[in-house]
């Protein structure tokens, strides 16, 4: 798969979806919104870690009392009612039709340094695909550094796999489960991760891959079909970005996105989206379709 990786492009967001559900790549410097969303969060952060430097706190707490600090912050951040002021903003700088724009909350993610915390709260993600978690193919991933980042602590895409199939766990994955039971266990998760996630069952060839650097508040756009992993972190610094993911109502509707090579879990994520405008979430029945797609699909593989 030919990945092609586009810096400020000038294209109309239609042009723009099509390009990322061929696996193609959509970086951009930062806007004025999202230096008000990273600012945002670089004050939430700073209050969280109070006199500490948060890109080298992990150095001066346990591990303990690093996980109860995350495991605060996070939430807070997540469910901030201006996180919901913020992002639609954010679309607009980029183009989006607020109108007919859905998206997921926003998660601040941390990426530790030596291997100080990598499960739970602060997972470092293996080599993955979204679908993989009951994403829909229709789907727009954001990633946005909130301080400076550098090729030591970002993620990695894996463009060969984009239309290759790899063998994975996702048929033992139902979003339900994972929603009511999995996600909130994740605090206590400090030293090893057992939580059921999806994964490559063969091994992954990781060269070549490609890694973005972006400023802070730069942003990265990916399909949520992309396989990408987390970055072993050497960099001596903790890795803090902002995520989320968007649909287009019309995409969804029309089944418009990447294709499904290897994807075979249970659910959607569909209900996780709100409207740009006013915070209505997806219609139910488009995602009880998806579901019953999903299961249908499921049994088929069975």
């Amino acid at each position: 798969m030919l990945t092609t990786v586009y810096s400020n492009s000038n294209v109309d967001d239609e042009t723009r979806r099509g390009l990322i559900f061929q696996g193609q790549v959509f970086v951009y410097s930062a806007s004025p919104a999202t230096r008000e969303l990273i600012a945002f969060a670089q004050e939430m952060i700073a209050e969280a870690f109070g006199p500490l430097n948060p890109q080298t706190a992990q150095f001066d707490m346990l591990v303990e009392d690093y996980t109860r600090l995350l495991a605060e912050l996070k939430p807070k951040f997540i469910h901030h009612p201006r996180c919901q002021e913020l992002l639609p903003a954010v679309f607009e700088d980029f183009g989006y039709d607020l109108a007919n724009t859905y998206y997921d909350v926003p998660r601040l993610r941390t990426s530790t340094s030596d291997n100080y915390l990598t499960s739970g709260i602060s997972y470092a993600y293996h080599p993955h695909r979204d679908c993989w978690y009951s994403a829909p193919f229709s789907q727009v991933n954001w990633w946005i550094p909130v301080y400076e980042v550098v090729r030591e602590n970002v993620m990695a895409f894996h463009p060969r796999y984009f239309d290759l199939p790899v063998r994975n766990g996702s048929a033992r994955y139902d979003y339900a489960v994972w929603n009511s039971v999995d996600r909130p266990n994740a605090p206590k998760h400090i030293y090893s991760d057992t939580r059921q996630q999806p994964r490559p069952e063969e091994p992954i060839e990781l060269e070549p891959q490609v890694r973005i650097v972006p400023e802070p508040g730069g942003v990265i756009m990916f399909s949520g079909a992309q396989l990408h992993s987390t970055v072993p972190n050497t960099s001596g610094r903790t890795r803090f970005s902002i995520d989320f993911r968007t649909v287009h109502i019309d995409d969804v509707r029309t089944r418009r996105g990447a294709p499904n090579v290897d994807a075979a879990c249970l659910g959607t994520t569909l209900r996780d989206f709100r409207r740009a405008t006013d915070l209505e979430p997806i219609p139910e029945e488009l995602a009880l379709a998806y579901e019953s797609e999903a299961l249908s699909l499921a049994h088929q593989d069975g």
